[in-house]
């Protein structure tokens, strides 16, 4: 049974895994259009912005509707079999990582098993390409083992400054800069780089998280949005005047990553990323393009492509303790080829 099998997960990871693979994670097979034949892994972890259920949205998006085989990973409760977003350690099914094509990560203060993480560093290690997602500028904190050859990749660390976040995404945790559950975000796009591919047909940006402080980006990075705060939590908000907004703080940007391997990787940063965030299509939009830009696909990108949502999507807002309790990641699974699912 799952228990039993999820018990023995922190003495022994990969081979375990394989036999109860659907009860772990949730896949959705790619088909038809520009994405066939590559895979994306989506990351979900984190405590506060609802990714377990933001990254099942985007995976059923890009897998029906743009072709890409995706892959969605939980924190699991090795307890239940519950996806649990409080647990820190348990991120299940790493080894997809081993094959893919592009990452999509919401990651939070996570620390992976050396055997779980090894699969995310060789990847980052091998040039491939990752989108980061609002808190992956913090998506990793080794406070239980700070002897773990993985301790760098920690928000706070010196040595490689900043860890993951600033090195490899751009920039890592500093603050909240708008006024945490008050006032919104609205994407304003960076007139200098208004035609980059990713921003094809992207308009209407608008999240009801806060704008966070980005003051240390590399100067090789190219802003496509900066975050304007806004009086208000819904579209359509007046922005709020004084120093908030001048100057407005990077929001979305790419930059370039060379890795061990030599080779240089694609990423793409945004600060947004709360399940709510992506009730608008623009929000939407802006990652499933990232996503043809990230894998080499950037010709490809329609300004009018199919960014709807797959099934009901009704997020819940955002919060510490608010995660929906016994949703196991089968809950997340399609009904059917024809794109329905359990509506959870």
């Amino acid at each position: 049974m799952i228990v039993s099998t999820l018990l023995a997960l922190s003495a022994a990871m990969a081979a375990p895994l394989d036999a109860k693979a659907n009860e772990l994670w949730v896949e959705y097979p790619g088909g038809k259009g520009p994405g066939a034949g590559k895979k994306i892994v989506l990351m979900s972890g984190d405590e506060e912005y609802r990714s377990e259920e933001a990254l099942p949205m985007l995976g059923k998006i890009l897998s029906q509707h743009h072709g890409f085989h995706c892959v969605v990973l939980f924190s699991i409760d090795p307890e239940t079999g519950e996806i649990d977003p409080n647990d820190q350690v348990n991120v299940m099914g790493m080894h997809h990582l081993d094959d893919a094509d592009l990452v999509i990560m919401a990651f939070r203060f996570r620390e992976p098993t050396d055997e779980a993480m090894k699969h995310f560093v060789d990847y980052v290690d091998s040039g491939r390409p990752i989108i980061g997602l609002r808190t992956s500028t913090h998506a990793f904190n080794y406070s239980r083992h700070k002897d773990s050859p993985y301790a760098h990749y920690d928000f706070r660390h010196g040595e490689w400054k900043g860890g993951f976040g600033r090195q490899v995404l751009g920039d890592t945790w500093i603050n909240h800069h708008g006024h945490h559950g008050k006032e919104g975000t609205a994407g304003i796009v960076e007139p200098a780089n208004a035609s980059h591919p990713i921003l094809k047909g992207v308009k209407g940006v608008f999240g009801d998280t806060d704008v966070y402080g980005v003051r240390n980006l590399v100067p090789e990075a190219t802003i496509l949005l900066h975050g304007q705060v806004v009086a208000g939590m819904k579209p359509g908000a007046s922005p709020v005047e004084g120093k908030k907004n001048d100057p407005m703080m990077p929001l979305a940007w790419t930059k370039p990553f060379t890795s061990k391997s030599g080779k240089p990787s694609r990423i793409f940063n945004t600060t947004m990323g709360a399940a709510t965030d992506f009730i608008e299509a623009g929000s939407r939009r802006l990652i499933v393009n990232a996503a043809y830009w990230c894998v080499g696909l950037e010709d490809e990108i329609s300004p009018t492509s199919n960014v709807d949502t797959v099934g009901k999507y009704e997020p819940t807002r955002f919060g510490f303790g608010k995660a929906k309790k016994g949703v196991k990641p089968a809950d997340h699974a399609l009904q059917s080829a024809a794109g329905g699912d359990s509506g959870r």
